[in-house]
């Protein structure tokens, strides 16, 4: 194991796999994203790790909405279809089976186990090529039974995003 001792320790962390969906007026998109968790219980928030140059970022920047889609294990091939960016396959979103959150307008994938749509209330510019965004969650659902020992997550694939 090569000596880098704050990597490591990252590198241990099993971040969840993730489908982040967008939307600024008629302008929909989607993509995986793996820095997300939950950082207060009232109001219940989540914070997002995001690089600023994902088409996604700005979509959010514009639309002050986004939906965190969660997967059962065994759906990692529907999610699979989400993993290059829109430089690489700009008609990825075409791929996607959604309706539109409730509350939000966002996206919620159809395959999905379980969402979550948020608003936009904060952004911390970091200065890393990722921000951090804080989105207060306004609605949530749980289409199927899904334990958090059953969420798809980065090393069920074998992949790695951290360190």
């Amino acid at each position: 194991m090569p000596d880098y001792p704050i990597s490591n320790v990252l590198n241990t962390i099993p971040y969840g796999f993730y489908a982040l969906t967008s939307r600024a007026g008629d302008e929909r998109n989607v993509m995986v994203l793996n820095w997300f968790t939950q950082t207060s219980f009232e109001p219940q928030h989540v914070v997002i790790g995001l690089d600023v140059t994902a088409y996604t970022y700005g979509l959010i920047e514009k639309g002050k909405v986004f939906g965190i889609n969660i997967f059962h294990k065994d759906d990692v091939e529907v999610i699979k279809l989400f993993t290059k960016s829109r430089e690489k396959n700009p008609e990825k979103f075409k791929a996607a089976q959604y309706s539109d959150g409730e509350v939000t307008g966002v996206p919620i994938l159809d395959q999905a186990a379980a969402f979550l749509e948020c608003e936009v209330t904060e952004k911390m510019e970091t200065g890393s090529g990722h921000d951090v965004i804080l989105g207060k969650i306004v609605g949530a659902g749980l289409r199927k039974e899904l334990r958090a020992d059953q969420t798809l997550t980065l090393p069920d694939l074998g992949w790695s995003y951290s360190g």
